[in-house]
């Protein structure tokens, strides 16, 4: 089992930037897929980005060119690097992790407000 804390999200105006973390409980070197999802009120869940253990990531399209992610293994924690943000993107942040196994995990999630 593996527990997921996101942190670093807040206020933030238009065009401005912030970088999320998702650290685990445990290594997760072996964890085979991690990811950034995101939901707004009245909306669906969404995926953000994902990172797999041999580093293919994916992105959505509407943050292609905006947002990066990365993995650091040594330090169990993912990350979400959000740049020229729009009010949009406002939403809760949740990490998402997947098991060989096909088990999933997600974190509690982490406010993103992008308002002037």
């Amino acid at each position: 089992q593996v527990q997921l804390v996101e942190s670093g999200g807040g206020l933030v105006q238009p065009g401005g930037s912030l970088r999320l973390s998702c650290a685990a409980s445990r290594s997760i070197f072996s964890i085979n897929e991690m990811g950034w999802y995101r939901q707004a009120p009245g909306k669906r869940r969404e995926l953000v980005a994902r990172i797999t253990r041999g580093s293919l990531i994916t992105y959505a399209e509407f943050v292609k060119g905006r947002f990066s992610i990365t993995r650091d293994n040594a330090k169990n924690t993912v990350y979400l690097q959000m740049n020229s943000l729009k009010t949009e993107d406002t939403a809760v942040y949740l990490c998402n992790a997947i098991e060989p196994s096909g088990i999933e995990y997600w974190g509690q999630g982490t406010q993103v407000t992008v308002s002037s």
